[in-house]
């Protein structure tokens, strides 16, 4: 499960790969420390001519065969086990693959019948970068809408204490490999889908603020009692 991330280097977008962007996005490029979904966020692929891309798309996934947009809310995440078999996923699964840029993500943890928020992140304090899925949806009158969702698969011995789940974190060397459009095969494109070290990865209790997704500061990813 992925229903909170954080994104706050936004220098290592453009660090990464040759990005062909406008004026607007990077208008629109602020740290974000409470994404939610629904939201919009930057979102790198690679379009036909093999060029990096980023744009800003919607969270939660609309397919382009859907006849209308209520599917996102139930299309945050995508399990890494059933993405070649569920329409939703198995078409775009060959060319339409993405990667979330984020710096950190929250999950929650059941004790004593409460939610208890944690903040998850790289112990070197990198961003890094989900493995994702995106689609286009038009309207009636050929508006389009694009959007996204966050591959989860099985969670490392740092994360099973707190959920059964994470996001598919992808290591640096195989980003461009996730991305490239010529690789079609799906057994060489899951095999990139394993739970991340988790050597590589800390966590901690952080304030019920971000229970609530109009909140949106540093404060929220700061360790408490």
């Amino acid at each position: 499960m992925c229903g909170r991330f954080v994104f706050v280097d936004i220098g290592a977008i453009f660090s990464k790969f040759r990005i062909t962007i406008t004026e607007d996005i990077i208008k629109e490029i602020t740290p974000r420390y409470n994404i939610a979904p629904s939201q919009y966020i930057p979102v790198i692929y690679q379009n036909k001519e093999q060029e990096y891309k980023m744009e800003m798309m919607k969270w939660g996934l609309v397919p382009f065969w859907a006849k209308n947009q209520k599917t996102a809310s139930r299309m945050i995440n995508a399990r890494a086990e059933t993405i070649t078999t569920k329409p939703s996923f198995k078409h775009i699964l060959k060319t339409k693959r993405c990667l979330v840029p984020a710096s950190g993500f929250y999950e929650w943890k059941k004790i004593d019948n409460k939610k208890v928020p944690y903040y998850i992140e790289l112990k070197n304090n990198n961003s890094f970068s989900f493995a994702g899925l995106y689609d286009i949806w038009k309207d009636s009158v050929g508006n389009e809408l694009k959007t996204f969702t966050i591959i989860t698969t099985d969670a490392n011995n740092t994360i099973k204490p707190i959920h059964d789940r994470m996001p598919a974190i992808l290591h640096k060397e195989v980003e461009g490999q996730w991305l490239n459009v010529k690789i079609q095969n799906p057994e060489s494109i899951i095999q990139l889908l394993k739970p991340f070290p988790a050597d590589n990865m800390k966590t901690y209790v952080v304030s019920n603020e971000v229970n609530n997704p109009r909140n949106d500061n540093a404060q929220l990813t700061r360790e408490v009692n």
